[in-house]
């Protein structure tokens, strides 16, 4: 399971890769975010390709991801300046149709890996169409914030407990590319729907790679704080442990998990209905 770390800061970058992170992930996107977003407690980014430059220069051994804005009449001179920064990966997010994939396909013409973030309603029906150019995607990422926020629904795990990640992620591996979705809380903590019940979807789905979320690191960003706030090795460790038992289960065992998912997302969404009927 590839684990990635939202930041532009190098200093944080180094403690995360070093904590066992596998990929750092730089964000580039504004457009729009913020008329998205911008009432919830999302990751907000003002990065450039020197941020992508000074990560790369403090973490040379470390994979780097860089999360563009949608496209636009700039986008070959952002992936351009972003791939000569040093990007290993680019993450296009917010795309509706397949010539939008296509453009960027053609814009980074094989120098670097290119990862698909799924997170509209158009794109996600339009999925058939987006996998006929499946030899320049290398990876798609399920969105499942912006997604559920495009659908309408109350919770972003309805996607999950409702079957359309599984819908989706069948599809994406029939045509052999790397897949994930959404982000993971630490394990252990007491929230609406579990780490570990998430973490065992991912195993059940073959998922190969998650965001760790700003509630992950409890929205901190300075690296300082962080180390004296969390043990980021021993919560990474903690992940690996979780993955792995999963990984040794039964199907029945993950089917439980499953169930288990599905009723705790239930219970929040009830809950959350009621509380707004008050």
């Amino acid at each position: 399971m590839i684990y990635m770390f939202i930041t532009n800061d190098p200093e944080m970058a180094e403690y995360a890769w070093q904590s066992g992170v596998h990929r750092i992930f730089v964000d580039m996107e504004w457009m729009g975010k913020y008329e998205r977003q911008g009432f919830l407690d999302t990751h907000m980014a003002l990065s450039t390709s020197d941020d992508v430059a000074a990560v790369r220069n403090r973490v040379p051994g470390a994979e780097i991801m860089t999360r563009i804005n949608p496209v636009h009449p700039e986008s070959h001179m952002e992936i351009n300046s972003s791939i000569e920064a040093g990007t290993d990966v680019i993450m296009l997010p917010m795309f509706n149709t397949a010539e939008e994939v296509e453009k960027v396909i053609r814009i980074i013409d094989g120098r670097v890996r290119l990862c698909l973030l799924m997170e509209t309603p158009q794109s996600l029906t339009r999925i058939d169409d987006i996998l006929e150019f499946s030899a320049g995607i290398d990876e798609i990422h399920l969105g499942l914030n912006d997604l559920h926020l495009g659908m309408g629904l109350d919770f972003m795990f309805e996607l999950l407990s409702g079957g359309i990640v599984e819908y989706a992620a069948r599809k994406i591996q029939n045509h052999d590319i790397r897949f994930g979705f959404g982000g993971i809380a630490r394990v252990g903590r007491k929230d609406a729907v579990p780490a570990k019940l998430i973490i065992g979807e991912h195993v059940r789905l073959n998922s190969d790679m998650v965001i760790l979320s700003r509630s992950f690191r409890m929205g901190i960003n300075d690296v300082q704080e962080l180390k004296g706030k969390i043990n980021l090795p021993n919560e990474i460790k903690r992940l690996d442990e979780c993955v792995d038992g999963f990984r040794k289960s039964s199907q029945k065992q993950l089917e439980e998990n499953r169930l288990k998912l599905v009723i705790a997302v239930r219970n929040f969404v009830s809950t959350k209905r009621e509380a707004l009927t008050v």
